[in-house]
């Protein structure tokens, strides 16, 4: 269970990294899916929640997916040109969480622009750690939003070339 307070901000959750806001310092390719379908936002949420716990015990998947559910009662995290970044702060964690899906069908997901959703990056973030937060998104959406990337991003084969492209278009 997720325990009520955070005790620090890891900067270094991953192998060495020193920048947490590094692409390769929350998501890996273990926590990337191509080819997924869903056949509705709430499924769509479900999915990406199953990536962001995975491995971890300490996320409860019910609490992950009322946290994204509720961010997303606040407003779409849709960003248009066919990206969501559902995300969400999460009590008790150290050190932010990615996960990554390329959907087989775009699904509609109230995007500013109307275009249906077929690349999604969730995110956790500590409860703490609104800096960071921002930084994260602000990084993602400056990455994704470059149409070479979303073009590269859509016809990678496996989890570690999508991952390859985020960083080195980072």
């Amino acid at each position: 269970m997720i325990e009520n307070s955070v005790n620090n901000f890891e900067s270094r959750p991953k192998e060495g990294g020193t920048d947490p806001v590094s692409i390769g310092n929350y998501l890996d390719a273990e926590r990337i899916e191509i080819g997924i379908t869903v056949s509705s936002k709430k499924r769509l949420l479900e999915e990406i929640t199953a990536l962001l716990i995975k491995g971890r015990e300490d996320l409860d998947r019910k609490t992950i997916i009322r946290l994204l559910n509720e961010r997303e009662r606040l407003g779409s995290t849709a960003i248009g040109a066919g990206i969501a970044l559902p995300h969400g702060r999460v009590n008790g964690l150290n050190f932010a969480i990615g996960g990554l899906l390329i959907l087989n069908h775009p699904l509609q997901f109230d995007a500013p622009d109307g275009v249906p959703v077929d690349l999604v990056v969730g995110l956790l973030v500590p409860a703490e750690a609104t800096r960071e937060h921002v930084e994260i998104l602000g990084q993602l959406t400056r990455v994704l939003n470059r149409p070479t990337v979303r073009e590269q991003l859509l016809q990678a084969e496996d989890g570690k070339e999508v991952l390859s492209i985020l960083i080195s278009s980072s």
